[in-house]
């Protein structure tokens, strides 16, 4: 058993590919046509010193390794039974595996080469003596969880990656541990890691342009360390650029599997010595009755609405092969792509800049997508918090803003747009709507085109969030035509723009929320998420989308275990919300921190939504600790039940002023009454019920100020949205270091509850049919 290695990134060397142009000069020929230069000029002579520039080095390796290959098959008169090859040596052995042909392949390397080039302000790093565990435990003990591990070459020796001034820090840290060498690689990015998000998007959209087939023989991916799915060519090749290139556990993968000889095909004999090092140090990777993954998925495949779930043989404790599931590959392989995400797991805005630009940039920088949580904010803040995401996000990870609908104000929800359309923000979460308004289709269409091939392009995503089916109908559908009419008639949009509103939903994608924190309508996820999935096929259907709309499920996910329910029912990912507020990037206060690391599943009720108050809309909220949620309700009822602050008997209207508001009505609505836009102040004198509803709503505002702020004096008044999720999050962690929350961190918490779901998965399908 014979298996190739193709050299990647690293072992280009001047003179390389000599005598093999004149060899393949029909080939040299097609290269030089689709790169725009002589590649043997730049392989034997590098007249313009570009050889060691990725933009140029990629290219030039894939073409000699690719030449060297078909020579090596000339002389042997055979193909290997099995290829790898490192990072870029990946597409080499696809070649070889006649996955695409010679040019498709220098075709995909060329724009993967640009894509890489262009990353700045990264860094990385050789780490020698040390292993993966104690590297990795090393950087989280340092605070260096921004640092990533990018290439496993050898048992001891990892390359790790992230922001340059990172990878400085981290040199010091490493360098007191005796036994390790640490070595700053000559490179401007941050290769296979989360700050290649941004070259990975606009990579598969690259792909998506080109047919490729199934693997002829079994070709080893640097993702997973297992044989490529039939299936999943484009969508590996494209996770490649942010995964960790694990070439010690495929090496070991191949030994198990039963080769014997390996032989590195191009350049240089960096792989020669990586395979010695790991013969010495490390066994093979035996799996018992290995499943074939180059032909197919090893469980039967899902309904159509249901996303795959991808999968690799691993070796359970009997010895019998078994399907794991991937972290990263869990949910809609398509939503990863095309938002640019490592796991399908995203973080859910929350009100107030509690989901602060700080924790949106750590979620991006850990491969998920976080919401800025604007609601409440005024204007000016939002665009100073989308300003500093924007300077911490240097490398392209993904993001997200909020747009939650205000009915008091329409024109606060167009002041965001023109915000979100000047800053190009191109992902928003749209929460709390009840109707499509105008401000949002604009949103959506704005920017809209059609490409080469007729499809419509939207330059802007809502992910919009419903409970209700009809809410869900509305996001589902094309924009309607009299909202789309009146938008073009005040020149909000062009008309180009109004024509291709008729061909795609307003909602990109669509999250389910079940009960959660916040505004809540107390669905369950089990009946929610499958009633819109049929909902979402039905409508997909129904207007002839070409695209496939993802739905995704939030609400009660707190632990591993609610995540991976989710996923069996067919989510396409999972969003994130309680869980976050308690963490230390979030923007609240440490008291309220405090307050929520000790609760439980109980520990949460309702009360009335501050921002929908005379709708009756509510929201879950803490109840341990607090009076709000009895006191909130209390004014509703006394909403419901008078006409007018006049009308309150005395003792009541005593109590509310002295002990919940601290204040006299007139004082409060004297406050307000300044702030009041000239239209709503007028209704107020005339409306004496609607003046109450702003009294008691001030209640509301306060007691969130109270809570951001962490004022104790007011801490029995403290409005905190939360969900039962982080009582369940709270005793999944209880006894380890996540128990305080000064220790949890966004991207590290919803991490390991995607691994953890992925490894429950993994058991669970193990046990089926064993009791």
């Amino acid at each position: 058993m014979v298996a190739y290695l193709f050299p990647g990134q690293g072992s280009q060397q001047l003179g390389m590919g000599e005598g093999l142009f004149d060899d393949f000069a029909e080939l040299a020929e097609t290269a030089d046509e689709i790169l725009g230069y002589s590649v043997r000029t730049l392989c034997l002579e590098d007249p313009d010193q570009r050889l060691s520039l990725t933009q140029y080095t990629q290219p030039a390796l894939y073409v000699v390794n690719a030449l060297s290959y078909y020579r090596r098959v000339e002389e042997s008169g055979r193909r290997p039974d099995a290829v790898a090859g490192h990072s870029l040596g990946e597409y080499n052995a696809l070649l070889a595996a006649d996955a695409l042909d010679f040019a498709t392949g220098l075709k995909l390397v060329k724009k993967r080469g640009e894509l890489m080039a262009q990353a700045r302000n990264g860094g990385m790093a050789a780490v020698l003596g040390m292993d993966e565990k104690e590297i990795r435990d090393l950087l989280q003990e340092s605070g260096l969880d921004g640092i990533d591990v990018a290439n496993l070459n050898a048992p001891a020796q990892t390359v790790i990656s992230g922001l340059r001034e990172d990878i400085e820090r981290a040199r010091p840290v490493f360098e007191k541990v005796g036994s390790c060498r640490y070595v700053v690689l000559n490179v401007s990015g941050a290769f296979h890691s989360r700050y290649m998000a941004g070259a990975q998007h606009e990579f598969a959209a690259h792909l998506d342009g080109f047919e490729l087939r199934a693997p002829e023989i079994p070709v080893v991916a640097n993702v997973t360390a297992r044989r490529y799915r039939s299936d999943e060519v484009k969508e590996t090749l494209a996770a490649q650029i942010t995964s960790a290139v694990k070439w010690s556990e495929t090496i070991r993968y191949l030994l198990g599997g039963g080769e014997e000889e390996f032989v590195e095909v191009g350049p240089g004999r960096v792989l020669t010595s990586l395979l010695r090092n790991i013969k010495r140090d490390a066994e093979p990777l035996v799996l018992d009755e290995e499943e074939d993954e180059a032909t197919g998925p090893a469980v039967a495949a899902p309904a159509p609405q249901q996303p795959t779930l991808q999968q690799k043989p691993f070796a359970s404790p009997g010895g019998a092969g078994r399907t794991a599931v991937v972290a990263e590959q869990l949910g809609s392989a398509g939503f990863r792509r095309d938002y640019g995400l490592r796991y399908a797991c995203l973080v859910g805005a929350m009100y107030q800049g509690i989901a602060s630009w700080e924790l949106v940039a750590a979620a991006g920088r850990a491969g998920l997508l976080g919401f800025l949580g604007t609601g409440g904010l005024p204007p000016e803040r939002v665009e100073a918090d989308i300003t500093r995401l924007k300077q911490k996000l240097t490398g392209g990870e993904p993001f997200g803003v909020n747009l939650v609908h205000d009915p008091h104000s329409p024109q606060r929800e167009e002041q965001l747009v023109d915000l979100y359309l000047r800053h190009d923000v191109r992902t928003v979460e749209a929460s709390a709507f009840i109707a499509l308004t105008p401000a949002l289709v604009r949103y959506r269409l704005t920017g809209l085109r059609r490409d080469e091939s007729g499809q419509v392009i939207a330059r802007n995503r809502v992910i919009a969030k419903v409970s209700r089916p009809e809410v869900a109908t509305a996001f589902l559908s094309p924009a309607p035509a009299a909202l789309v009419a009146e938008l073009l008639a005040e020149g909000a949009i062009t008309a180009a723009e109004a024509e291709l509103a008729r061909e795609l939903p307003v909602a990109a994608d669509l999250t389910c929320e079940a009960d959660s924190g916040g505004h809540t309508d107390q669905g369950v996820s089990f009946s929610l998420v499958p009633t819109m999935l049929r909902l979402r096929d039905d409508l997909t259907a129904r207007h002839g989308y070409t695209g496939r709309i993802r739905v995704g499920a939030a609400g009660g996910i707190g632990t591993p275990d609610a995540a991976a329910a989710c996923f069996v029912m067919g989510a396409d990912f999972v969003v994130t919300g309680s869980i976050n507020q308690c963490t230390v990037e979030a923007g609240t206060s440490d008291l309220v921190k405090d307050l929520l690391q000790g609760i439980d599943i109980q520990d949460t009720g309702y009360a009335p939504a501050g921002d929908m108050f005379e709708y009756g809309a509510r929201v879950q909220v803490l109840r341990r600790g607090v009076l709000f949620p009895a006191r909130a309700n209390k004014l509703y009822e006394l909403y419901k039940n008078h006409e007018s602050l006049d009308e309150l008997d005395p003792a009541t209207a005593d109590q509310v002023q002295s002990r919940y508001f601290k204040k006299s009505f007139d004082e409060i609505y004297a406050d307000i009454r300044s702030g009041l836009p000239p239209q709503e102040a007028e209704r107020a004198e005339k409306d004496p019920k609607h003046r109450m509803a702003l009294v008691f709503r001030w209640y509301f505002d306060h007691s969130t100020r109270q809570a951001l702020a962490g004022s104790e004096e007011g801490r029995v008044d403290f409005q905190v949205h939360c969900g039962p999720a982080l009582g369940s999050f709270n005793q999944w962690v209880k006894g380890t270091e996540l128990e305080d929350w000064r220790h949890r961190h966004v991207g590290d918490i919803n991490e390991r509850l995607v691994r953890e779901a992925a490894a429950l998965l993994t058991r669970r399908l193990a046990a089926l049919g064993t009791d």
